[in-house]
């Protein structure tokens, strides 16, 4: 089984899922590190110079590029969920799970806003994406885990291991 964290920027997912890896013993994948890897540019980089389909489209081929092996943790951009391809390519190869984090913590984790490379931030604000990206994540997810202002990282993988367990029937 593979596992993909979906969610707003700053809501965890690289962190939980590098935690929810090593608890598992499996591989971790974060695509905007593979993306940085790969063009040698910073996200923001990217959308100040080609706007912000062209970070959509190129997490997208590396998504749908990604050799997902068994036992992975995947974790993508948040704006992933604006291509229904990847996404589809990600649910048929691994559960997906939406890290419900509330808007208030988003924008404590989030101090560098306009160097962060948030796809959608030049034209609307946090507000305005969280509300249109939230039905998406809710469509795509498989399971979604609550985050309140109390969690940390370890809380919160320890949530989503225990849920995985609950769901497999260890």
């Amino acid at each position: 089984m593979n596992i993909t964290l979906v969610g707003m920027p700053g809501s965890g997912k690289s962190s939980i899922g590098r935690e929810i890896a090593k608890v598992l013993d499996y591989s971790f994948v974060d695509i905007d590190d593979l993306i940085r890897q790969k063009t040698g540019c910073t996200l923001q980089d990217i959308i100040d110079a080609k706007g912000d389909e062209a970070l959509v489209e190129m997490e997208e081929k590396i998504v749908m590029e990604l050799g997902v092996d068994d036992k992975m943790v995947i974790s993508p951009g948040g704006s992933i969920v604006y291509s229904e391809k990847a996404m589809n390519y990600l649910k048929e190869k691994s559960v997906i799970i939406y890290l419900h984090t509330p808007l208030s913590r988003i924008k404590k984790q989030i101090n560098n806003q306009t160097s962060r490379g948030i796809v959608g931030l030049k034209n609307r604000n946090l507000e305005n994406i969280f509300a249109e990206r939230l039905p998406l994540y809710q469509k795509y997810a498989d399971m979604s885990i609550d985050i309140d202002e109390r969690d940390t990282i370890s809380s919160v993988s320890s949530k989503i291991v225990e849920s995985l367990r609950y769901v497999q029937g260890e």
